[in-house]
C-alpha cells in the first residue's frame, strides 16, 4: 500500500482521512451552491412582471427563499455532509437535535413568508390597505399558531411527549381567556371587521346618535372624527352590534319631493306639471328622472310627488342640483299659472348627513 493509500485510510476522529475529506468537499458545495440558488432564484423573480400578468408561483417560491436562514443552510451542508461520518452518541444526540430545531425553526419561516405574500396579494386586488392595523393583527395570531405548532412538532420528533404540554397550554390559556374576555372581544371584531370589511378608512358613518368619518381601525378601537371636529372613539365589539350606516359606500342619492298645488289650478296646468318637472330635472346635470304623478287629493290641496336620483353621491352635488331644480320649477309652474298652496310642511324626521353641514330631510321635501 503507497503512501497515499494509507494517508487515506488513516483513523481521525473515529473516520478515516478520506472519508472527512469527501464530508468536507460536500460541505463547501452544498454551502455555496445553496446560496447561489437562493440567489438565482430572487434575480429570476426581479426580471419577471409582477402583478396579475407576472407568474405568481415563482413570486411565491421567491418570496419563500428569501427568507431562507444562513443558518439552515450551514445545517443543510452539515447533515449532507455528515451522512457517511460516524459520531459518539452524545454528539449524533447532539447534532441530530439542532438539525431538527434548525428544520422547523425554517419550516416556519417559509410559511410565514407564504401567508405574508398571499394577504399581500389580497390588499392589493381588493383593497385592504384601509385595514393595515387589523391585517397585521391576523398575521401576528396566524404566527404565533404557526409558530407554536412548528415548536410542538420539533418536540414531538426530538421524542419529548407534548400532550401534558398542551393540557397546561390550554388551561393556563383558559384563565388567560377569563381574565382578558373584554380585549379578547374587541381583538375578534377587529379581525372580524378586516375580514368582512364593513367600512373603510374615510368612510363617514352613523352609529346610533354618532356621525363621522374613519380615521382609524385599530386593535382594540375604531375612531371618527365628527362633523363638529372632535374624535369619536368606539370599541370594535360595541362597533359591531350597532347598526352602521355607511354614507361613504353610497353609489347615488335618491331625492322624493312633494308639490301642493291649488284646487282652483285649471285642469290643463296640473296635466302639464308631470311633464315640466320631468323635463326640468332630464335638463340637469348628473341626474336622474325617476318619476312624478299627482297621487293625493288633500283637503286643502292637490298633491305631486316627483323622485329624482343623483348619479353623484357627493353631497354638495346632491345640493346644488336640489336647488337648481326647485328654483326652475318654481319659475316654470309659475308661467303656467300654478298656484301653490301655503300650508305647513309635514313634521319630517331631519337626519344630520356625514361629512355635510346641512340637514337632509331623508330623502323627502315640500316644495310650496
Amino acid at each position: 500500500m503507497s503512501g497515499g493509500e494509507r494517508l487515506w485510510h488513516l483513523e481521525f476522529l473515529g473516520n478515516e482521512l478520506g472519508t472527512w475529506l469527501i464530508s468536507l468537499a460536500i460541505f463547501l458545495v452544498t454551502f455555496t451552491v445553496l446560496p447561489l440558488v437562493k440567489r438565482a432564484i430572487s434575480a429570476q423573480r426581479r426580471r419577471e412582471p409582477s402583478g396579475p400578468q407576472g407568474y405568481i408561483a415563482l413570486d411565491v417560491l421567491a418570496a419563500v427563499v428569501a427568507h431562507t436562514n444562513r443558518l439552515f443552510l450551514w445545517g443543510a451542508a452539515v447533515w449532507l455532509a455528515s451522512r457517511d461520518l460516524s459520531f459518539p452518541d452524545r454528539i449524533e444526540h447532539a447534532l441530530n437535535t439542532v438539525l431538527v430545531l434548525l428544520l422547523w425553526m425554517q419550516l416556519a419561516l417559509w410559511a410565514m413568508a407564504a401567508i405574508r405574500y398571499g394577504v399581500g396579494l389580497r390588499r392589493r386586488r381588493i383593497g385592504l390597505e384601509a385595514s393595515v392595523a387589523s391585517m397585521d393583527v391576523i398575521l401576528v395570531a396566524i404566527g404565533i399558531v404557526v409558530w407554536g405548532l412548528a415548536g410542538l412538532l420539533a418536540l414531538e420528533n426530538l421524542g419529548i411527549h407534548v400532550g401534558p404540554l398542551l393540557a397546561g397550554l390550554g388551561i393556563g390559556g383558559i384563565a388567560i381567556a377569563l381574565a382578558v374576555q373584554t380585549v379578547l372581544a374587541d381583538l375578534l371584531a377587529s379581525l372580524a371587521i378586516a375580514l368582512d370589511k364593513p367600512f373603510g378608512i374615510g368612510d363617514a358613518l352613523t352609529i346610533d346618535d354618532c356621525q363621522g368619518t374613519v380615521e382609524h381601525i385599530g386593535v382594540k378601537s375604531t375612531r371618527l372624527r365628527s362633523l363638529t371636529g372632535e374624535q369619536i372613539i368606539l370599541g370594535n365589539s360595541d362597533l359591531l352590534k350597532a347598526r352602521v350606516r355607511n354614507f361613504g359606500r353610497l353609489m347615488e342619492r335618491r331625492s322624493l319631493f312633494l308639490l301642493d298645488v291649488h284646487y282652483d289650478t285649471p285642469v290643463a296646468a296640473l296635466a302639464a306639471v308631470p311633464g315640466a318637472v320631468r323635463e326640468i330635472i332630464e335638463a340637469t346635470p348628473d341626474v336622474r328622472f325617476d318619476r312624478c304623478h299627482l297621487l293625493r287629493c288633500l283637503p286643502t290641496a292637490l298633491q305631486y310627488e316627483a323622485v329624482f336620483f343623483v348619479t353623484n353621491p357627493d353631497y354638495k352635488t346632491y345640493a346644488n342640483a336640489q336647488q337648481s331644480i326647485n328654483l326652475r320649477i318654481l319659475e316654470r309652474l309659475r308661467t303656467l299659472g300654478v298656484t301653490f298652496v301655503a300650508s305647513a310642511p309635514t313634521p319630517i324626521r331631519l337626519h344630520r348627513l356625514p361629512g355635510s353641514t346641512v340637514a337632509e330631510e331623508s330623502g323627502q321635501q315640500r316644495l310650496l
